[in-house]
This record gives C-alpha cells, sequence and structure tokens, in this order.
C-alpha cells in the first residue's frame, strides 16, 4: 500500500514524548514543611487547612509557624511551600534531650535563658511545660480558635493585617477582608457597601460620655448597657488581636473606655479598656488593647495609668484580668516598673510594698512581683522587705524599658465620678 507524500505512517512511527507535566504535589494537612514567609525566611511551619480564596480564586493553605505566636499564622499560596524538600518531621523533644546532657547548674541556667528567649520572641508554651488543668484548656481553646479566616480589616485609613480569629457572624468571618467603620464600628464584606456607609454614618464619636480631653487625646466612657451593639463590635474587633480572652456578648456588665485621636473630621479609635462594672476579684481591666497601627506610641501605658486613675479615684487596688497577652505582660510589668522607681528614687525613710500600693492602686502582690524581677525586695522574717540602693534604682531607670511614658494622664482633664457616688448624688437631688 503506497503511502501519500507528506503524511507519516502510525505504524511505523513512534508516538512523540508527552509534553503535559506531571502535577506538583500539593501538601499534606497536618504535616510540617518549611514554608517561606512574608520577609523572605524560611520557617518550619504546620499545615493546618486549604481554601480558596474568594477574592483571587486561587488555592491557600492556612499554617502555623512552630516556635511563632499564633498570630504569625497566615494564609499562603502554594509557592510558599517547600513541598520537593517533603516533610519536615517535628521534634520538639530535640531541646529536651540536649538539657538532659547537661548538669544541674548548666540545665538551670540553659532553662533561664530559654525562658527569657521565649518570653522576649513571644514564643508559646508547649502543652509539656504547663499544668496538666492549663494544657487542657489551651488545646480546647486552640481547637476552637484554630484557624483565623479574616486576613485583613479596613478602619479608618488603616489596613491592618489580623493576628486572631474572632467569632463574627458565618458570612462575614470566612471572608479575607472585612470593612469596618471607625466611628460606629459596623462591619461590612464589600467595600462599595463600606463607602456608601461612610457617606450616610452620622457618627464622628464613640457613644457614651467624654471624661477626658487634652490635646489630641480623648477618652470616652461607653456603658455595655447602654451601647450594646458597639460594645459587642469592640469585643468582635478586639479579638481580631487579642487570643486568651473569651468573648462576652454579654456586655451589660461592663463599662468600656475608648481611647481616641481627635482631629477636624471626628474622633478616631486608637484603643481601649474595659472593665466589669462589679469585680468580686478587684480586677480593673478585664480587656485591653491598642490597635496595631497606634502601637509603641505610648498609649498603651496610657490606657494602664488611666485604669489605675480611675482605681485612686474610687479608692481602691486593682490589677489586670489574668491571663494577660505576651504583650500585655510586657506593658504592665514596664509600667508597674516605672512607677515604683519613680516612687522609690525620691524616698525619704523607710517605705513598704503596703505603702506603695495605698499610693499607686496596683496591688501588693503585683508589686511583690515587679519588685523582685528588679531585684528589689528579700524575704525576711515571714515578710517581703524592700531593699533598694539609689545606684539601684539610677541603673534600672536609665533602661529604656523603664523610661517615663511618651504619654501621661493629667488627672486635671479627667471629669470622672465613681458609679457609687454617682447614684448617691443623683438620690441626693430626688
Amino acid at each position: 500500500m503506497s503511502v501519500t507524500e507528506g503524511a507519516v505512517s502510525s505504524a511505523s512511527s513512534p508516538s512523540p514524548p508527552s509534553s503535559v507535566k506531571s502535577p506538583a504535589p500539593e501538601p499534606i494537612l497536618g504535616v510540617f514543611y518549611h514554608v517561606q514567609r512574608t520577609d523572605k525566611t524560611w520557617h518550619v511551619a504546620e499545615v493546618i487547612q486549604k481554601r480558596e480564596n474568594p477574592e483571587s480564586k486561587k488555592l491557600e493553605y492556612y499554617v502555623h509557624y512552630k516556635e511563632f505566636n499564633r498570630r504569625m499564622d497566615e494564609w499562603v499560596y502554594p509557592s510558599r511551600i517547600n513541598v520537593k524538600q517533603g516533610p519536615v518531621e517535628d521534634n520538639p523533644k530535640e531541646l529536651e534531650s540536649i538539657l538532659e546532657t547537661l548538669d544541674g547548674r548548666e540545665r538551670k541556667v540553659t532553662r533561664n535563658l530559654k525562658r527569657k528567649h521565649d518570653e522576649i520572641n513571644h514564643v508559646q508554651k508547649s502543652y509539656a511545660e504547663m499544668d496538666p488543668t492549663t494544657a487542657a484548656l489551651e488545646k480546647e481553646h486552640e481547637a476552637l480558635t484554630k484557624i483565623k479566616y479574616i486576613d485583613k480589616i479596613q478602619i479608618g485609613k488603616f489596613e491592618i493585617n489580623t493576628w486572631y480569629f474572632s467569632p463574627y457572624p458565618e458570612e462575614y468571618g470566612k471572608q479575607p477582608k472585612l470593612w469596618v467603620c471607625e466611628y460606629c464600628l459596623k462591619y461590612m464584606k464589600f467595600e462599595k457597601t463600606y463607602q456608601k456607609h461612610l457617606n450616610e454614618c452620622l457618627w464622628k464619636q464613640p457613644p457614651g460620655n467624654e471624661i477626658y480631653r487634652k490635646g489630641l487625646c480623648s477618652v470616652f466612657e461607653v456603658n455595655g448597657g447602654d451601647h450594646k451593639l458597639y460594645c459587642q463590635n469592640l469585643c468582635l474587633l478586639a479579638k481580631l488581636f487579642l487570643d486568651h480572652k473569651t468573648l462576652y456578648f454579654d456586655v451589660e456588665p461592663f463599662l468600656f473606655y475608648v481611647l481616641t485621636e481627635v482631629d477636624r473630621h471626628g474622633a478616631h479609635i486608637v484603643g481601649y479598656f474595659s472593665k466589669e462594672k462589679e469585680s468580686p476579684e478587684n480586677n480593673n481591666v478585664a480587656c485591653i488593647l491598642t490597635l496595631p497601627p497606634f502601637q509603641r506610641k505610648g498609649y498603651g501605658k496610657f490606657l494602664i495609668a488611666f485604669s489605675y486613675e480611675l482605681s485612686k479615684l474610687e479608692q481602691c487596688v486593682g490589677s489586670p484580668e489574668k491571663p494577660l497577652s505576651d504583650l500585655g505582660k510586657l506593658s504592665y510589668r514596664s509600667y508597674w516598673s516605672w512607677v515604683l522607681l519613680d516612687i522609690l528614687k525620691n524616698a525619704e525613710g523607710t517605705v513598704t510594698i503596703k505603702d506603695l500600693s495605698v499610693m499607686t492602686s496596683i496591688t501588693q502582690e503585683d508589686i511583690t512581683n515587679t519588685l523582685q524581677a528588679l531585684n528589689m525586695v528579700k524575704y525576711w522574717k515571714g515578710q517581703h522587705v524592700i531593699c533598694v540602693t539609689p545606684k539601684l534604682v539610677e541603673e534600672h531607670m536609665k533602661s529604656a524599658q523603664y523610661r517615663r511614658p511618651k504619654t501621661m494622664v493629667d488627672n486635671g482633664y479627667l471629669k470622672w465620678m465613681p458609679p457609687q457616688k454617682r447614684s448617691k448624688s443623683s438620690s441626693k437631688k430626688h
């Protein structure tokens, strides 16, 4: 049989090699890989979940970086996961095996160094380092809040990367980005809805009473019973940046103190703290937060100082509700240290821990723990005694950690009366 010119006989010619590439292997959920962070560095991370991004329509994986705080968890594209290299064995006992080879003193020093390193770098404790009850609660908490679907929020002029899971309603809670009005805190799924809302919203400041105004700083007291929706929205917003706080939808038992920066456009939310109207444990703060764009500007310590100024007017001592976040611990320890050092540098004669508590409204327990960290207290004959020299105080006050706060509370501008006195004065009028 003749073959037409130009044609190729399929019987005599081999098939051309296939040009189709085999698909790249997919990351396996629950397995550790090397993953590239946004700063281009590679770290071991666990792949926890996958999704199709509603906006980009691309596949993403949710990862938790080993040895990093959960606020660093993020959604990443597959290109940032080194699947070719294969899974990385998770070996949390590596450090323990090294420690076991050391003698007692070396092991103690190494553990102390590790503890300091973990505190500075906000490394979470492993379950093995916790007591059984704490470990059980931590596991339950992590299971409930493991995946953060909302990556970003737009609030005012700021686009902010979120840190943690927050239980927004289902249709909002799975959005990669939410749009939040900085005045009424209404949250929206779409920019178009947000822009329309900005043109219609009549709010220019938080609800409630303005109780402090000096320069750009203004503080509003908002009663959870009077402004329920605003306070619930504030709690949802705060939960995006706070890990170990229970979200209370029952906001009525709480007062909220909202710090703002004021300009000709309005009062822009900076942060807040909340406190129970009646606290059996004498907590003067339930939740405290400075939004990320305003951190490292002294506002965190301003809010802490403000809570103690209210305690002084109530003539009682107070302490923040535990547990504190890692950043909260650093802020409180720094604030307490500065307050105590500032008093001790000018103190004449004997000053007791009780005296310091009366002067500052800080609890004796918090004062003792702070002075122990500063190596300024000793246990003698059944009680803690302050042991301090001017030189030691001076050395501590040179540290950047214990410098005078950038923004101070000026009592002359605080217009506030404790609720108990308010009710008495109103009853007299009637």
